[in-house]
């Protein structure tokens, strides 16, 4: 096994103008499970293919363990790589295309057929190993092609969306087996998704690409969500997305609709650094407090409750703001007792739980987000 580094991996297509990846610095330890999640077009399965070696870099370097494997083949890099569409062969039974590789590289067949019933045993794949692919359900032809990078024991794991395929529920159940498989194996894993929620419940670290292939963060999930370093990643991790408006400093913090939301002192004192007039408050759905004092809690018209059971999610407009009906707040009820539509609610923003960010560059208003800007431990 061995960790993986990008030093300024950069990967420009010919005939574009700008790089699909740039100048891309990470470093994911050995033993590390690295979720890489972005919007499309943010170049994260281009950084993956470069890893792969099935795209070139242009510039920099990407190094597997000590070596650079810039510009080696993909069958020199040591990696497995699992693909979204499972790339099976339909005429080969399970134990075939789990045991293909080593056929490949002259395994002998006692020691093939040896390493594929562990991975079979690993994967609940045992009795289905007579089977065709097309006797198998997606959720199981997706840990056959799991099955077939285990049995190369590669030094990194490499994954391409591999539930985007999966209907809803398998895609939760999948999603814990192959965070719980990685985690006993051991072996070094960058996953690849545009699902947030899929990079925030299985990554050690997160690592969010913006459009141009520009990293902006790499973190444990909790602190990406705690201390987002600027403005897009706080829009960007959470489900539903963070509320970001502009708001008007003022004597004892920054004025939002009817109310005042106190701010963290650092984080005003940069504001005023910078000559800022106006913020950009960000507040999550859950740190407003419900059942608020109506002479002081932000009062909000209710166009829509989402009903989950546990909790409901009010979407409401906030009254007097030209783009209300365009940008709603979110707020999280009980889901016992949430407001009806057309309903006028007052809440209040908990103290301390509000996000201040820079409205012309986006960057983090204080806080110590640049504290836990790449750090690999949690």
């Amino acid at each position: 096994m061995a960790g993986v580094k990008y030093v300024d991996a950069t990967r420009i297509y010919p005939g574009a103008t700008v790089p699909s990846v740039n100048k891309l610095n990470l470093d994911i330890p050995d033993g590390e499970f690295c979720v890489l999640v972005g919007p499309s077009g943010s170049g994260k399965s281009t950084a993956l293919r470069m890893l792969a070696g099935l795209e070139d870099v242009d510039l920099g370097a990407i190094y597997i363990g000590d070596r650079d494997v810039s510009n080696l083949p993909p069958k020199e890099r040591d990696i497995a790589m699992v693909f979204q569409n499972y790339a099976l062969y339909p005429h080969m039974s399970v134990a075939e295309n789990m045991g293909f590789a080593l056929k490949l590289k002259g395994v002998n067949k006692t020691e093939r057929d040896a390493k594929v019933r562990e991975a079979a045993r690993l994967l609940d794949l045992e009795p289905y190993l007579d089977r065709k692919p097309k006797a198998l359900s997606g959720g199981q032809r997706q840990r056959v092609a799991m099955g077939r990078a285990i049995v190369r024991e590669p030094s990194v794991f490499l994954m391409d969306e591999p539930l985007s395929n999966l209907d809803a529920k398998l895609r939760v159940e999948t999603r814990a087996n192959i965070a719980a498989l990685q985690a006993r194996l051991g072996t070094t894993t960058m996953y690849v998704t545009h699902d947030q929620v899929e990079a925030m419940t299985m990554g050690h670290r997160v690592a969010i690409l913006k459009e141009g292939g520009f990293l902006q963060q790499v973190d444990t999930p909790r602190n990406l969500y705690d201390k987002p370093i600027n403005s897009f990643v706080a829009g960007f991790i959470g489900s539903p997305a963070m509320n970001l408006r502009p708001a008007e400093l003022v004597p004892g913090g920054a004025k939002l609709g009817n109310i005042v939301v106190e701010l963290h002192a650092d984080a005003e004192a940069e504001a005023k650094k910078a000559n800022l007039s106006k913020v950009l408050l960000g507040i999550r759905p859950e740190s407003f407090h419900v059942g608020a004092n109506p002479d002081s809690g932000l009062e909000l018209k209710v166009n829509l409750v989402e009903e989950l059971g546990a909790d409901a999610f009010v979407y409401g407009e906030l009254t007097g703001d030209p783009e209300a009906y365009e940008k709603q707040y979110i707020v999280r009820f009980d889901g016992r007792v949430p407001p009806r539509i057309n309903d006028v609610i007052h809440v209040e923003v908990r103290q301390g739980e509000e996000h201040v960010f820079n409205p012309d560059t986006g960057a983090r208003l204080g806080g110590a987000a640049q504290d836990v800007f790449n750090r690999p431990e949690a």
